[in-house]
């Protein structure tokens, strides 16, 4: 099996590879400082030119994604080595999950576009916050565990995942679809399922991250069995 902390010994030297994944991060930051911003202009109600110059910060991650697909498989062209296909594998896994938070950050950007009020989630739904919350808390640690390179921070933050973020969505989506949640326009039910199912997929793709930093590539994204 392939751990993090064993592809790193290959990162470290001054290849393709170590500059894709010096990349990584860097798409891995802007896409934290994108989802950021995103969350504080969604709760200021910013105007709608703001609006959508940010969402077109996702085509520098975009960027940030061919890049680095460029230098493995030209790493890979060149040196053919064999035993750094692994590193590569991780890295392109990587790159996958920081793209579909991009997307994601979008799709709240234009939640914040298309309503023309400010989306202040505890004023929707407590529960909507305690979402909202939790995700930033984690992108946050997820950037410092990736950064630091710390298989402790991953795993403690692997322990807190569960499936809270999964449920607490789903049960704000099911209510607004059966009616047992509601709110003064429709309007704001479609904010607050979307919203909701949004901030879910930000938290799913972030635990992807994050198992790249504990799991073989086999269990990139899933639980690992134990060891009995």
């Amino acid at each position: 099996m392939i751990f993090f902390k064993e592809i790193l010994k290959l990162w470290k030297s001054e290849d393709l590879l170590s500059q894709a994944w010096e990349e990584t991060s860097e798409m891995l930051s802007l896409s934290h400082a994108m989802f950021e911003e995103a969350i504080f202009n969604l709760r200021k109600g910013v105007k709608r030119k703001k609006l959508i110059k940010l969402k077109k910060s996702d085509k520098e991650i975009n960027n940030y994604q061919k890049e680095v697909r460029k230098k493995v498989i030209t790493h890979f062209s060149v040196s053919r080595n064999i035993e750094d296909f692994p590193s590569g594998m991780v890295l392109l896994s990587i790159i996958i999950d920081v793209e579909r938070l991009g997307d994601y950050t979008k799709n709240i950007l234009d939640l914040a576009i298309n309503y023309k009020e400010k989306i202040i989630s505890e004023e929707l739904l407590d529960e909507l916050r305690e979402i909202e919350l939790i995700v930033e808390k984690r992108f946050k640690k997820t950037l410092k565990a990736i950064n630091d390179q710390s298989e402790d921070k991953a795993n403690i933050l692997l322990e807190t995942y569960e499936n809270d973020i999964a449920l607490a969505s789903d049960k704000i989506v099911n209510g607004c679809i059966s009616g047992d949640l509601n709110f003064k326009t429709n309007q704001i039910t479609t904010v607050v399922s979307l919203y909701s199912r949004y901030l879910k997929r930000i938290g799913a793709h972030l635990k992807n991250i994050t198992t790249t930093i504990t799991n073989p590539y086999e269990y990139i994204g899933y639980k690992q069995p134990s060891e009995n």
